[in-house]
């Protein structure tokens, strides 16, 4: 049945007919696109991956990599020394004081959505949400221009996500493909049809859509067909998504946590070919008790953080693999009457590591009370310049939003060369 116009246009409508055409009906981010494929396909022998370690809420910076000691906004933390000689980070992180060879951490951040849902968006895809333009996430970049084309498994995947930008005027291939907190597949991944049922099932599709492409030349009959092929092609990757097996040996190595359990689904699927693993750890808004709540958070993420740079490390994959660790936002550095850290742009912290990061490095700084930066601010565009150099993407390429070129990073964005090796 032919579609009107506006449905061309709507991906909630594209993703109501194809979700609702059967248990394989999944719109994931396969395939390529026809603006910049030369520069894809020189990009993807690269052969880089990234994993986002996604800190929902907002961690504090005083209670990670920027404390202040003996200064009122220094809070109830001490610091302790690390394998970076002069460089302290809290207490909470004992595992990563021993991994800062290895990484590059930013304390100069400064962006400019201070709210939730503007930071998730801005932080996921280097802009400001817009009425007129729907921007890519990163991981939607990194699967267009590093993902594999018709792979077994999707190029984008979320395990415990925490809000959904999208993949904005790149299309719907490159849509992430989300897991659960414990890594489980959605229901609709899968089917209890008979094989037998279910190859005939997918044959007369074929026949049927064959015929209408043959009349009607549309998107949507295009990307109808791409996700019922991408939802095949998985049924043959299924196991990669089950790390029971090797839990057992690793557990001690990651934390026996669900993060760190995660982390481990990462490296997994990274090792299997995946492009793009984000990673999410939840409850960082902690607007009270902000204390207790880093208590609580920070230990299973700095186990399972050290133990993914250990184990990418040991197979020789962190060179190949961009560890990306953020929020949306930083916190106050005036605690508030709940013993609280409210929400904080103008000056926080971020981390990288791996795949060209100059490990060891301490780039920016606060002033002395962590109100402002002090030197060399970063902002949300050179973070994302920085990443994409980084994984071997030219952050000046522009894709088209109709009829208007889009670049990677927003125009005026600088790739910060001091953390690059």
């Amino acid at each position: 049945m032919p579609c009107h116009s506006p449905q061309h246009l709507s991906r909630r409508a594209l993703m109501k007919g194809v979700l609702g055409a059967g248990a394989g009906g999944l719109v994931m981010n396969w395939g390529g696109l026809t603006t910049a494929n030369d520069l894809a396909d020189t990009v993807k022998k690269a052969n880089k991956h990234c994993i986002l370690l996604w800190m929902n809420g907002g961690a504090s910076q005083f209670e990670t990599f920027d404390m202040k000691p003996g200064r009122p906004t220094g809070g109830l933390f001490r610091p302790i020394s690390t394998n970076l000689p002069g460089t302290q980070i809290c207490e909470l992180m004992p595992q990563m004081a021993q991994q800062m060879d290895k990484i590059a951490v930013i304390r100069s951040m400064r962006t400019s959505e201070v709210d939730h849902p503007g930071g998730i968006y801005l932080m996921h895809t280097g802009y400001r949400p817009s009425n007129t333009v729907r921007f890519p996430e990163i991981g939607g970049i990194v699967a267009k221009y590093q993902g594999q084309s018709k792979a077994d498994l999707p190029s984008f995947i979320k395990i415990f996500a925490h809000g959904d930008s999208g993949s904005g005027f790149l299309g719907p291939q490159y849509q992430s493909f989300s897991l659960s907190a414990e890594g489980a597949l959605p229901t609709f991944s899968g089917s209890n049809m008979d094989p037998a049922n279910e190859l005939r099932r997918h044959e007369l599709r074929s026949f049927i859509e064959d015929r209408f492409e043959k009349e009607y030349k549309t998107d949507v009959a295009r990307m109808h067909r791409e996700a019922y092929e991408a939802a095949r092609r998985l049924q043959n990757a299924r196991t990669v998504f089950n790390v029971d097996a090797e839990w057992e040996k690793y557990r001690d190595q990651y934390g026996n946590s669900g993060f760190g359990k995660r982390c481990l689904m990462a490296r997994k699927l990274v090792e299997s070919g995946v492009a793009f693993v984000e990673v999410g750890q939840s409850s960082y808004d902690s607007h009270a008790d902000n204390f207790m709540w880093h208590k609580g958070l920070a230990p299973p993420m700095d186990h399972a953080w050290a133990g993914l740079l250990k184990d990418l490390k040991d197979r020789g994959l962190l060179e190949k693999t961009l560890i990306v660790w953020v929020g949306e936002i930083g916190r106050t550095p005036q605690i508030n009457n709940r013993a609280g850290r409210d929400h904080y742009i103008r000056c926080w912290s971020t981390a990288l590591a791996g795949c060209g990061i100059k490990g060891g490095t301490v780039y920016g700084a606060s002033d002395e009370d962590g109100y402002d930066v002090k030197d060399n601010p970063v902002t949300e565009g050179d973070f994302f310049a920085t990443i994409y150099q980084a994984l071997s993407i030219d952050p000046t390429t522009e894709n088209m939003a109709g009829l208007r070129p889009v670049p990677l990073a927003p125009f005026g964005s600088k790739v910060v060369t001091d953390l690059l090796a």
